[in-house]
This record gives structure tokens, C-alpha cells and sequence, in this order.
């Protein structure tokens, strides 16, 4: 059997495929510290786990739900909207609940992407942009994101020929892979260039509410902007702002008409979700006790970025200190190749890093570690790290 000429070239999703290695590894019992995948490792609040546990016990709950979230759902990620961006959402039109937000952006890509179609993929960026435009038959253009810009991407740089091709441009921030936030200013220039160009522009905010540097300013949402409406769409979820990535309960809001695009798209494909996720996912956005335990929450992430960091700086690798997120950006020495250095990590010490280079092109040189590691795991995989003379690639050490 050979499988359709869209998905021939299709690499196997790396994250899918080092899981499986690290499986292996454990099954021969070695003790593998996984700090490559952004997967919270806390749980979400119990007050949260009990609103679901309640909801499951009602016998009206276990029903197929409407598609694209229940109108509660729905209104319950426009509350959320109003009350942290001030931005008003018409949860009929303008909100369509998604099974995670990964899905939405596999599905919007589809709805709107026609073979030879331009998508402006951020380079690096969350390794779910490019396959999904490529699988719509589209071309990806990447934008750089250099340290020198502080990884944003240069939009004045795109080519014309390349402007007018475009139909979506992909933003992250705070940024996924390199920690970066982005201005309220940068994205008026944004909202502009898709104005001037018609482009739609798809920006991705799933870590909006994981703050590390309580004394910067909140993430903004790319639909503060005015008339951000009328050319944007956003995508976010419960995966970060709650510790819910299992839970799949995401969301895209935004521009009308791209929303009823992808609404068309995706209810061909699934049948909604669980009733009582989206019923504990109303307490996960608007419950008051939210903001206490959100700030708590951030405050382990904060200091096991300071602990990274600070044995980064030993190992004479180079560090963006995120203000938001859950990732360390390190540079690696000139001439070490991300892929070689994070599998011989991994062999050799049994800690996962995740190669810049599967993030794209100008990832490479680079890897990204996750914050989402227990506490315990994380002393263990510190104390190798400094304990050892040398690591692949690095300049030897005293110890």
C-alpha cells in the first residue's frame, strides 16, 4: 500500500518519535529525564477536577455535543477574552471551540490553503505550521527569527512577489521555541501588514498566561489591536494556562468568515467533546480562584528557569532568559549540530533536549528545554549535567 502523494514526504512528528525512544530506554530501566516536550508535569486545580468529576455524574452529560463547543463553552472563552484583553468576542460567530489548538491550526490551514499558496511560517517556530501548509499543497516561506531582532520576525524583508502570494501569516508569541514576547506595538505592525497585503493572520497564544517575570508586562492578544477583526484569527487553550494538555480543550476566535471556514472544515472531521470537560473548562477560564493558583503555578516555573540557567552559564552555553513560556533557548557552540548533540545527550546521560533544528532552519545551532519537568527529576538531571567532564560537543570542564 502506498499512501497519498500529500503526506509521502511527511517526516515522522519528532516528538512522536523520540517518545518512543525514551520508552525503550525505560524499559531496560534507565532513569530518563525528559525536558523536550512542553507537556505541563503539574496537575490541574482540584477545584477544576471536581467541576469535571460533577459534571460526569449528571446522567444529561454523555450525549454527542454541538459542534465546535457547547454555547456555554463558547461564551465562557469570550468572558475570559473581555475580562483579561478587554477584546469583545460574539461567541456565535467569532469563537469555534477546538479539540486542542494544534487541531485548529492542522484545520484552518486545510479550510483556507490552496496548492501554491504562500504560508509565512515564523523560523523557528512550533514544528505544526510548515506540515500543515505542505499537506494543503502549499508553499512555506519561512520568516527568520534572529537573536539580534529579539526573534521577531523582519516583515519589511518579505519580498513583494512573496507578499502578494501569501494568504496566512503565523506569529507565536510568547514565542515557541525561544521564549520571546512580543510588543503591542510590534503586533500593530502586524495587524498593518496583513491589512495592506490580505493576509490573514493566524497568531498562536497559547502561553499568554504563563508569566515568568511577574514585573513585565502581561502577554497581549493580537486582537487588542483595532480592527484586528477584520484580519486576524488567534488560537488558544487550557494546555498551559491550566495544566489541561490533556484535556484537548482549545479554541480559535477571531475573524467571522475564517472561523465559518473552519467550522465547515472541521465538523466533517470530529463530533465535539466530552460535555463535562467543557463544562470543567468554564471554571479553568473564569473562576476567581484562577489567578492565585495561575501565579502560584508560574512562580515553579520561574525558579526552575533560574536553576537552569544558572547551570547553562557553567556549561558556557548561551541562554535567552524567557519572560514567558515554558522554554529555555540555549545556543550551542559554532559547528554542533543540535540533532547529534541532544541524541548524544541522551545516550550518554539520559536527559532529553529537544534539537533546535526540527523547529526549522534557523533553529538549528540551537535547543530548546522545557520547564514542564518535576522538581525531583529536574535535581537529578542537574546534578548529572555538572557532574560530568564534558558534554558532546562542549569545551571539557573541571569538576
Amino acid at each position: 500500500m502506498q499512501p497519498a502523494d500529500r503526506i509521502a514526504d511527511l517526516k515522522p512528528y519528532y516528538f512522536a518519535q523520540v517518545g518512543r525512544q525514551i520508552q525503550q530506554m525505560r524499559s531496560q530501566g534507565l532513569d530518563v529525564v525528559r525536558m523536550d516536550i512542553g507537556a505541563p508535569d503539574m496537575p490541574p486545580p482540584e477545584f477544576v477536577i471536581k467541576a469535571m468529576i460533577a459534571a460526569a455524574q449528571r446522567p444529561d452529560r454523555h450525549s454527542y455535543q454541538p459542534y465546535g463547543g457547547t454555547p456555554a463553552y463558547r461564551r465562557a472563552w469570550a468572558a475570559y477574552y473581555q475580562r483579561r484583553f478587554g477584546v469583545q468576542l460574539d461567541p456565535q460567530t467569532q469563537v469555534v471551540g477546538l479539540i486542542g489548538s494544534k487541531e485548529g491550526i492542522f484545520h484552518l490551514t486545510q479550510a483556507l490553503i490552496n496548492p501554491g499558496d504562500v504560508v509565512l511560517v515564523p523560523d523557528p517556530g512550533y514544528s505544526a505550521y510548515a506540515p500543515a501548509a505542505r499537506i494543503a499543497g502549499g508553499h512555506v516561506v519561512y520568516m527568520p527569527l534572529r537573536a539580534e531582532n529579539g526573534f521577531l520576525p523582519d516583515l519589511d524583508a518579505i519580498p513583494h512577489d512573496i507578499r502578494r502570494r501569501a494568504k496566512i501569516l503565523w506569529l507565536n508569541y510568547p514565542n515557541n521555541p525561544t521564549g520571546a514576547t512580543i510588543t503591542y506595538e510590534a503586533l500593530e505592525r502586524a495587524v498593518a501588514f496583513a491589512r495592506e497585503h490580505h493576509i490573514l493572520l493566524a497568531y498562536d497564544a497559547a502561553y499568554v498566561d504563563v508569566v515568568l517575570d511577574p514585573d513585565a508586562p502581561p502577554p497581549p492578544s493580537v486582537l487588542q489591536v483595532p480592527g484586528a477583526l477584520e484580519v486576524a484569527v488567534e488560537f488558544n487553550s487550557l494546555s498551559k494556562r491550566a495544566n489541561m494538555a490533556g484535556w484537548r480543550l482549545g479554541v480559535a476566535v477571531g475573524h467571522a468568515e475564517a472561523l465559518r471556514y473552519l467550522f465547515l472544515y472541521k465538523s466533517q472531521v470530529d463530533s465535539s467533546h466530552f460535555g463535562p470537560l467543557m463544562d470543567a473548562a468554564e471554571v479553568a477560564l473564569n473562576d476567581p480562584r484562577m489567578d492565585a493558583w495561575i501565579a502560584a503555578r508560574n512562580a515553579v516555573y520561574r525558579k526552575r528557569r533560574d536553576r537552569i540557567l544558572t547551570l547553562l552559564t557553567e556549561l558556557g552555553l548561551t541562554a535567552y532568559p524567557a519572560q514567558a513560556g515554558m522554554y529555555i533557548w540555549a545556543k550551542l557552540p559554532p559547528g554542533v549540530e543540535s540533532l547529534a548533540f541532544t541524541q548524544a545527550l541522551l545516550q550518554h546521560h539520559h536527559i532529553s533536549w529537544a534539537p533546535g533544528r526540527i523547529f526549522g532552519p534557523h533553529g538549528e545551532g540551537y535547543v530548546r528545554i522545557s520547564l514542564g519537568v518535576p522538581d525531583d527529576a529536574l535535581d537529578r538531571a542537574l546534578a548529572r549535567l555538572r557532574a560530568a567532564h564534558t558534554l558532546p560537543g562542549l569545551p571539557a570542564r573541571e569538576v
